[in-house]
């Protein structure tokens, strides 16, 4: 998703495979305006990237692993974790004219249990993705993009960027309350939030900044483990669940 109708427009967001969206705007040539459904962030694509079909088939299951491999139109395509399996029974889908199949582990959001060990193991399939501004996939993921596909395998719907999700959850007074889970929220000398990751627990911290680390934190902020410098100033704690 880009900011302006062209190549060269910045990228603002990444529509993973699977998640609609509402075109409100058309460009010129093949470029169109769409807000995606999943978080109601909006920019411009390229209409070929899109599959016009009736279809509404509600979200039951994601992609569960690193790289996950389908047959779309009989070709081989690879997906990032957390792509939308939308209207999957029994290995296929149908979307108008285009087939596709899966055969590999998916997760059900809505029935994915909130453990320490679950969390881990979807946050720890990071790691190392290097940072990609509005990338939101294994390939290149930037900070809000991270905490908002962890939160999706829960089934907890967050924002798009920092900012906006600070403005959702509950504040945590203190970093010695928070749990495993819980967003922490860095912000900038003009006091506005530009960083998140998500805390392990009440000192150290995993988030995307260069690529996807485990940092220490302490009441003042990030403190990297390879520099030893401090990286990021904390504003607040937020928890979702």
């Amino acid at each position: 998703m880009r900011v302006a109708p062209m190549h060269k427009g910045e990228m603002v967001s990444q529509l993973l495979f699977g998640e609609m969206v509402t075109v409100i705007e058309k460009g010129e040539e093949h470029w169109v305006k769409v807000q995606c459904h999943y978080d109601q962030y909006e920019g411009w694509v390229t209409r070929n990237h899109l599959a016009d079909a009736a279809f509404q088939a509600a979200l039951h299951h994601i992609t569960a692993d690193w790289s996950n491999d389908i047959l779309f139109n009989d070709q081989p395509m690879h997906l990032s974790f957390g792509s939308d399996l939308r209207g999957l029974v029994n290995g296929r889908a149908e979307w108008g004219r285009f087939n596709w199949i899966f055969k590999g582990n998916h997760i059900d959001p809505q029935q994915n249990r909130k453990t320490e060990k679950n969390i881990l193991k979807i946050a720890n399939l990071f790691i190392n993705t290097p940072y990609l501004w509005g990338g939101r996939s294994v390939f290149g993921i930037d900070c809000s993009g991270f905490t908002q596909l962890v939160y999706k395998a829960f089934g907890i719907p967050i924002l798009r960027d920092a900012y906006q999700q600070a403005t959702q959850g509950e504040v945590i007074g203190f970093l010695q309350e928070s749990k495993l889970g819980d967003l922490a929220f860095f912000d900038n000398a003009e006091g506005k939030i530009t960083h998140v990751g998500i805390l392990l627990n009440d000192h150290e911290i995993i988030h995307s900044s260069g690529k996807v680390r485990i940092d220490k934190i302490d009441s003042q902020g990030i403190v990297n483990v390879d520099t030893n410098e401090r990286t990021h100033t904390l504003r607040l704690i937020k928890r979702y669940f």
